[in-house]
């Protein structure tokens, strides 16, 4: 990366969600929790799909990277902010800031992506019940999971190096709480349209290229459930879609209201909708999966007395030693 291009500052200020010192602790209090229940949920994802027999199959296999990139994508932001709600100094650098761009944007498109093959999932489960276990075998798991982190990588590096190319020397305060790209760009003092031109271009359809694959996937999926002649039949095919439909809902909704617009309008209400998509629909996620998904509460069910069970060996054994000869 050239750090010469900063020409005046090796540093930016980021301006956060609140600039009055009366908003900073409750801020700090309200996203801590909600940081820690995002990794507690997310992990505790992971940890019942692994350990569970039953859920073995493509459609966790999915959901428990997509739990996985929720972690780290909420802990490329997160921490930063919370560090920041404390400190005088809302400071970051530059190579800090362009990291941080990259990892967003990288795991951002993993969870797109990952969406868009959950999607698949579900189209070859509904439509082709019989080719199901032949379609979405192992290695076409594994493919669909090595192009969405490939691309991912490449389409990030690609944004952040013309970003590098820009000149930065009229102000250094971002009008956000991480380094997004939009804001970033607003900064420059060099010209940003072959950036921004990318971005309504590579950029859109990156964004619109899984999302097509996912209304096309379920579009497919309504056709054949209204092919079926009972109700509890329909019912039951909808209700495997249900909780992937409302993720993706709540993930492109938010994504849709923040950059379908020029980057001049780019507002305060902007960055409270990008908390949807970067905090809140992580966090939400496990909550989704659990509550709305019989397999999965099972295998969480499991795992928390499995859990409860160790713990009780654990005390029982603690107890035995300090009670004993």
């Amino acid at each position: 990366m050239r750090m010469s291009n900063l020409t005046e500052f090796s540093e930016f200020i980021l301006l956060g969600l609140s600039s009055r010192p009366e908003d900073q602790k409750p801020l700090f209090a309200l996203f801590l929790v909600i940081y820690l229940v995002t990794l507690m949920g997310n992990l505790l994802i992971i940890l019942a799909i692994h350990s569970d027999p039953q859920l073995q199959m493509p459609m966790y296999f999915f959901l428990s990277i997509l739990s996985f990139a929720d972690i780290c994508y909420t802990t490329v932001i997160v921490p930063k902010m919370l560090v920041n709600f404390l400190s005088e100094k809302k400071t970051i650098s530059y190579a800090e800031c362009l990291a941080q761009m990259y990892f967003f944007l990288v795991f951002g498109n993993i969870d797109s992506y990952l969406l868009a093959a959950m999607a698949i999932d579900r189209y070859v489960a509904i439509c082709n019940p019989f080719h199901y276990v032949t379609l979405m075998n192992r290695r076409c798991c594994v493919l669909l999971l090595a192009f969405s982190i490939t691309f991912s990588c490449l389409h990030s590096l690609l944004h952040v190096l013309l970003v590098n190319q820009l000149t930065f020397c009229a102000s250094n305060v971002i009008l956000h709480f991480f380094c997004d790209v939009s804001p970033v760009l607003k900064l420059s003092c060099s010209s940003t349209f072959v950036s921004e031109v990318v971005a309504m271009t590579e950029g859109l359809a990156s964004v619109m290229a899984p999302f097509v694959c996912i209304i096309i996937s379920y579009l497919r999926i309504l056709i054949a459930i209204l092919k079926i002649p009972s109700a509890s039949g329909k019912c039951k095919a909808f209700s495997t879609c249900s909780s992937h439909l409302t993720v993706v809902t709540l993930f492109y909704g938010s994504i849709s209201y923040v950059y379908l617009q020029p980057l001049s309008s780019y507002t305060v209400k902007d960055r409270i909708a990008t908390i949807n998509y970067t905090v809140l629909t992580s966090m939400l996620n496990p909550f989704i999966y659990s509550l709305r998904n019989k397999d999965m509460k099972r295998g969480l069910e499991k795992l928390i007395n499995r859990i409860k069970y160790q713990m009780q060996g654990f005390s029982s054994i603690k107890a035995n030693k300090i009670c004993g000869p």
